[in-house]
């Protein structure tokens, strides 16, 4: 037998990812878990037995609830789902999985439409950061057809535009939590930096590459991962996220001199594959540390000054560009807000199965 709980799949951005009401979820976090790791099929590195997508863009989870904020509408905890591994990790944001929040809201009937263009300030659990979503809106529910388009997702679609607050050092306490704009770690220099995300920034050419290969050159490069992962496991206690072997953060986003007339050249690891582009808060948190002088990704971007910049982020598959308010002195900047775009589009809307032993063990704890 079987038991069934409520479930949509969305895309977000350029992931891909289940999303359920708070209410429908065990309150306990373990037996919560136990029932992600089931709807996903994890521990199984195909996750045939399950929802999951058996990469890290496509084992994503979105637990949505009213705000208890009364300054915000939505409450939005994410969790990356472990493919071959029984883990659920609730540190970092995602703000791809964000982007589909106000979709999932709407449908759900946890906020009204206001007209043509919905506003959707949703609180992020994880790290409690404040993003407001402006979603076109017809009937009710939100837009999928426009001209919106975004590298790495296919085809166009509604503009979903989002605007962060308060991000800095969402997750790490601090922009830069070791207080430097540039660290050695392993004999290399660095920035430790968490603007919505936890990212060690690096240039390509201090490990030997030119941060232009393919993705699939650079995942099956077990040198390099052996040395990027190295640089992690001491940099998780310098950016005050203590051993972090078994955690999806921090990133780590390889940078470059650009190469298609954008800002920055980026390969990011999540942490330990290649991403086919980047994430929402890593392009956000790279074109952060390209803004502080003396970083490593300041040498290497070809950046404009002034208070409003748009950095255009160049990755595998394409280009993120990223709305950055700058503040501050020229010797000590200050990100003051960031903006993007993303878009999403509902999948599907239904039933999610697990076997009825691992729901009635979610219940009993």
């Amino acid at each position: 037998m079987q038991a069934g709980i409520r479930c949509m799949l969305i895309r977000g951005g350029t992931s891909k990812g289940a999303y359920f009401l708070a209410e429908d979820l065990p309150a306990d976090t373990a037996a919560r878990d136990r029932l992600l790791l089931a709807v996903m099929g994890s521990p199984d590195k195909r996750q045939v037995d399950g929802l999951g997508g058996a990469h890290p863009l496509t084992s994503k989870v979105a637990i949505v609830s009213r705000s208890g904020d009364a300054g915000c509408d939505i409450d939005f905890l994410f969790a990356q789902v472990g493919i071959d591994e029984a883990r659920v990790d609730t540190t970092p944001n995602c703000g791809n999985i964000l982007a589909g929040v106000g979709p999932f809201a709407l449908a759900r009937g946890l906020v009204r439409a206001t007209g043509a263009l919905t506003s959707v300030r949703v609180r992020t659990l994880n790290t409690g950061t404040i993003a407001d979503l402006a979603i076109e809106t017809h009937n009710g529910l939100a837009r999928t057809t426009g001209s919106a388009r975004i590298d790495g997702a296919p085809g166009t679609s509604a503009p979903i535009n989002i605007s962060f607050r308060d991000t800095e050092g969402s997750v790490c306490g601090a922009l830069l939590p070791t207080g430097n704009s540039v660290d050695m770690v392993d004999g290399v220099a660095v920035t430790l930096i968490d603007n919505g995300m936890p990212v060690i920034v690096l240039r390509a050419s201090d490990v030997g590459r030119t941060g232009s290969e393919p993705r699939d050159q650079l995942d099956k490069d077990t040198e390099l991962k052996t040395k990027l992962e190295r640089i992690r496991l001491a940099a998780g206690p310098r950016m005050n996220l203590g051993d972090v072997a078994r955690k999806v953060v921090p990133k780590i986003a390889l940078v470059a001199p650009p190469q298609a007339g954008g800002t920055i050249l980026t390969r990011s690891f999540i942490p330990h594959e290649c991403h086919a582009s980047i994430g929402v808060f890593a392009a956000v948190t790279v074109a952060t540390a390209a803004a502080l002088p003396g970083s490593p990704a300041a040498q290497v971007a070809s950046m404009g000054n002034g208070r409003e910049r748009s950095i255009s982020v160049e990755h595998p598959t394409g280009e993120f560009t990223v709305s950055l308010t700058v503040g501050g002195t020229t010797a000590k900047p200050v990100i003051e807000r960031a903006g993007l775009l993303r878009t999403a589009r509902i999948l599907m809307d239904g039933t999610a199965y697990v076997s009825e032993p691992t729901l009635a063990t979610a219940e009993q704890d």
